[in-house]
């Protein structure tokens, strides 16, 4: 992604009412932050931010912003990003200036490979953690972390020492966490008769979507004074 440049316009104005006329005219409200420079308001095409949360890399992307016709453009992040909570359509984003030479901590996602044994044995491979934060500098950012799961029996561990972490990257979680376990296989209960089980209502479990969401969607940029 640092081929990619993401052009933005600074706006003068601010508020309900404005950030409602950029979204009408197919753009959002963004905020730049980081040194050196100052914090910029800014507009922005949601398309072009889509398109970076997306790719493989995700909020971990580094790319050019350039601002205006005459802008440099300058190595960004994006830092935050708010939903609308019905429609999850983009309403804000942050963006963040990025040093090359300045240590950024990140959330990487870890991705699972091989076959545990233990499947095989009717266990049931369980994925404690999907992502681990790291230290490295913006030129060796990670699309992922490799965690091996081929030498997992029943009852086996993997922890966060045994992740394949690349070279210049730092793990910034305690060495002993459990990245995924294969437990134990579920023994059948008992039947219950049917007119000895007591009568219990369904109930449909709650769903929660991840994500950043606004709380009111013609309030997401003023939520960032």
């Amino acid at each position: 992604m640092r081929d990619v440049t993401l052009a933005a316009s600074r706006r003068e104005q601010r508020g309900k009412n404005e950030a409602r006329r950029m979204r009408q005219a197919g753009l959002i409200p963004a905020v730049l932050y980081g040194h050196p420079g100052e914090t910029e308001s800014l507009s922005i095409n949601p398309k072009d931010i889509v398109a970076i949360l997306r790719s493989e890399q995700g909020e971990n992307s580094i790319f050019q912003l350039k601002i205006g016709e005459s802008g440099t453009p300058v190595q960004s992040m994006i830092r935050e990003y708010q939903l609308d909570p019905v429609t999850y359509a983009l309403l804000h984003a942050d963006l963040i200036r990025i040093a090359a030479d300045k240590l950024l901590h990140l959330d990487i996602p870890i991705e699972f490979q091989g076959e545990a044994p233990g499947i095989k044995e009717g266990g049931l491979l369980e994925h404690v953690l999907r992502d681990v934060k790291v230290e490295c500098l913006p030129a060796h950012i990670p699309d992922h972390i490799i965690a091996d799961v081929s030498g997992l029996g029943i009852g086996g561990l993997l922890r966060a020492r045994e992740l394949k972490v690349p070279d210049r990257v730092k793990l910034l979680v305690d060495p002993d966490v459990v990245i995924a376990t294969v437990a134990m296989p579920r023994k059948e209960e008992e039947a219950v008769p049917a007119e000895a089980a007591p009568a219990e209502e369904s109930a449909e479990p709650e769903v929660l979507k991840k994500g950043k969401a606004a709380t009111e969607s013609e309030e997401a940029e003023e939520g960032k004074k």
